[in-house]
Parts: structure tokens; sequence; C-alpha cells
């Protein structure tokens, strides 16, 4: 598959990623209306539940100021830069539908922080009392797995040797 081709489907992935997050924060603010209720209950194991998140992963980094707000939204425009960047240049499509999935999570949440001051949060996985996880949107689930994938990959799979380097015989 041409180079190029794999770059474009990574930053579709990216723009489906994003447009997904925004419709659902879009509904879950203008239609749900989960700002106003709070939370709304799904199933057993998951709910709808507002959150407004003024930091970064897990909560770290809570900009209490509007110059803490901006700075976010630099240091987080300039990590989607380099994942661009990164997409643009790696050849391997596994890894460049990841880093399209970890680019369109990032970009919905920082639209959000530079539109509204916050990530909107509304996620609530738990199993009675246990909460494996924060709050959260799709975008941080979008990044979540996209990080994985890549861990994996660069974990688990090894570029297989050159069939002509095998066969060529080792000089003296």
């Amino acid at each position: 598959m041409n180079p190029w081709v794999k770059r474009v489907l990574g930053l579709v992935v990216a723009l489906v990623v994003y447009a997904i997050d925004q419709g659902i924060k879009g509904w879950v603010v203008n239609d749900v209306q989960l700002d106003r209720i709070g939370q709304v209950y799904v199933l057993p194991f998951f709910n709808l539940t507002w959150t407004q998140n003024f930091g970064v992963s897990l909560g770290l980094f809570t900009a209490g100021s509007p110059e803490g707000r901006w700075a976010l939204v630099a240091m987080t425009g300039a990590i989607a830069a380099f994942v661009f960047v990164w997409l643009l240049r790696e050849r391997k499509l596994p890894e460049i539908a990841a880093l399209g999935m970890v680019l369109g999570g990032a970009l919905g949440n920082i639209r959000d922080r530079f539109g509204v001051g916050y990530v909107i949060d509304y996620a609530d996985l738990h199993f009675g009392g246990f909460r494996p996880f924060l709050i959260f949107n799709l975008a941080d689930a979008a990044i979540t797995i996209g990080v994985l994938i890549i861990l994996a990959r660069s974990l688990f799979s090894r570029e297989k040797p050159d069939a002509a380097a095998e066969t060529a015989p080792i000089a003296d």
C-alpha cells in the first residue's frame, strides 16, 4: 500500500475519532442536558455522569487559572503536533491507525479546553462501588487504546529479517 494512502487513512481515523467525540459531547450537553441533571443511570455498571476536567490524565496538572488553562492548551497542542508529525513519518499501518486515534482524541479534548475551559467527561464505568477508571470520555478512551496498541506492537512485534541478508555470505 502506498505510504501516503496509509497516512491519509491515519488522518481519517483522527477525523472520525474527533467527530464522534464532539458529537457525543454535544449530545450529552444539548440533548441529555447532563450538565444540568448530573447523572443518568444507563446500565448496572455504566452511568452518564457530568464531570468538568480542568486537568489532564488522571486529574493531573489541574489548571486553576486562565493562565493554567492556556498553558494546558499549549502543552497538549504541542503533544498533538508531535503525534501528527510521528503519524506522517510512520510506515506501518497499525501504528498509523493507533496514532490517528491518539491525535483525534487529543484534538477533541483540546477543543473542549479551548472552547469551554475544561474537558467534558461523562462515561462512568463501575462495578458496584468499584470504579476501575475515573470518569472519562470517548477521546480519553481513543487515546488510551491508541497508546496501548503502540506499546503492544513495540513490545510484541518483531521485524522479519530481510531474506537477502540471511542468505548473504558473511565477509571476512
